[in-house]
């Protein structure tokens, strides 16, 4: 990996970089689309290729279980499996602790899955996630960390932290025994849960082992903490996590949260939720998302956004015709799933701009007034971007809405 700074805001603590990785460069910030199963819901990868997008990410549990390891080496790994000829991360299985929770048991030798499709057993160790990872052959690899839910407190929190330090040791002797440094690369998984002195000790301990990773992760959150809290531990974070290796919060998809987070330091995230919501009939625009089931919709001509550049934007798909197929038909999910891979890729590409000609303050402002100021702005937001010197109502009328604000939460009471 070649990580390169280019550019810093002036007021927050947002920046672009340039990432060169086997499989090309990534500009940063930047948003990864999906791909769990080797392939992003409903669209090929020349299509995906064709958005612009040069970074997805595939989860390891998954690919490890169906197809498994022996068709991904005959294969030549998945980059060829899927046709992707783009960057590639891999989580690490950890998440799967908390989604597959009934199906799994925590030692310290590892993680052990019953297998939801046939119920077989299957132990997963940091060192055996990270040979998985180097079979997959993705650019960029996950350590195995223990995950719990952001809602858990009392001592499991402090036991799966330390746990995930002690793993990340275990992954990086991994990986430097198995000669892929050159191509692949190690990411450390920071945890501790919403508690700032955990936090505070698993990044001292992961900054030390600076030198077998290649870049850092915020774990553990999104998982329905306050937002108040969220974006506290995302800036704690940032604050401390070093400058010269690029910063990823896993699980961030809600366009506020994006806009958010880059402002406060992180350069990568991910999350299901552009795919999940299209194929329920969900658009996201700059003007907030557009629930295309409303009746409303059956007899507007006008495409989803006309100032968006994607396909179903620019050839005639229009507003009415999603509708009538919305949920009924696979054509207007994949329609759909189109145009929001392009407005999450527009979200992070406006900002790379902004932050490039020193106008990123003013970029956050614009996009907080459109996306929210029909219905006001979420209150962490504002806090949030207070604590990196912007301050969203100074020269506005705007209201503040209490609590998550999520602009998608209330769509349909909105409207839109």
């Amino acid at each position: 990996m070649q990580f390169e700074v280019i550019a810093k805001c002036h007021t927050t603590k947002a920046r672009v970089s340039r990432m060169t990785l086997a499989h090309g460069v990534t500009m940063l910030p930047t948003f990864m689309p999906v791909a769990t199963q080797a392939a992003i819901k409903g669209l090929t990868p020349e299509q995906v290729e064709s958005l612009g997008v040069t970074l997805i990410l595939n989860n390891t549990y998954h690919l490890n279980l169906r197809p498994g390891l022996k068709v991904l080496n005959e294969a030549g790994g998945a980059h060829k499996f899927q046709g992707w000829h783009r960057n590639l991360l891999t989580d690490s299985g950890g998440f799967q602790l908390v989604s597959l929770s009934k199906f799994t048991t925590i030692t310290e030798e590892g993680a052990l899955f019953a297998s939801p499709f046939t119920g077989e057993p299957t132990m997963l160790t940091p060192e055996e996630s990270i040979s998985i990872q180097h079979t997959i052959g993705a650019d960029i690899i996950m350590q195995l960390d223990d995950v719990v839910s952001s809602l858990t407190t009392g001592p499991r929190v402090g036991e799966a932290m330390e746990r995930s330090v002690r793993w990340l040791d275990r992954c990086i002797t991994q990986h430097e025994r198995s000669g892929k440094k050159d191509t692949q690369n190690l990411f450390a998984i920071v945890q501790g849960g919403l508690d700032p002195e955990l936090r505070d000790r698993c990044l001292e301990e992961m900054i030390k082992r600076r030198d077998g990773v290649a870049g850092y992760a915020i774990g553990g959150l999104s998982g329905g903490e306050e937002k108040d809290t969220f974006w506290r531990v995302i800036k704690q974070c940032t604050d401390k996590l070093p400058e010269e290796r690029p910063r990823y919060s896993m699980g961030i998809g809600f366009a506020e949260d994006l806009v958010v987070c880059v402002a406060l330091g992180v350069d990568m995230a991910d999350c299901v939720f552009p795919t999940r919501t299209a194929r329920f009939g969900v658009a996201l625009t700059h003007k907030g998302p557009l629930n295309l089931k409303l009746s409303k919709h059956s007899k507007d001509l006008r495409p989803i956004d006309e100032s968006c550049p994607c396909p179903t934007c620019t050839d005639g798909t229009s507003r009415a015709i999603l509708h009538h197929n919305v949920t009924h038909e696979t054509a207007a999910a994949h329609a759909i799933t189109l145009h929001n891979i392009v407005f999450q890729a527009q979200v992070m590409g406006r900002g790379r701009a902004a932050i490039v000609e020193g106008a990123f303050p003013d970029y956050l402002r614009t996009f907080f007034a459109n996306y929210f100021g029909d219905v006001g702005y979420p209150e962490w937001c504002v806090n949030a971007l207070r604590s990196v010197g912007v301050d969203l109502l100074e020269n506005t009328d705007a209201k503040i809405i209490p609590g998550s604000g999520a602009k998608w939460e209330y769509s349909n009471a909105a409207g839109n």
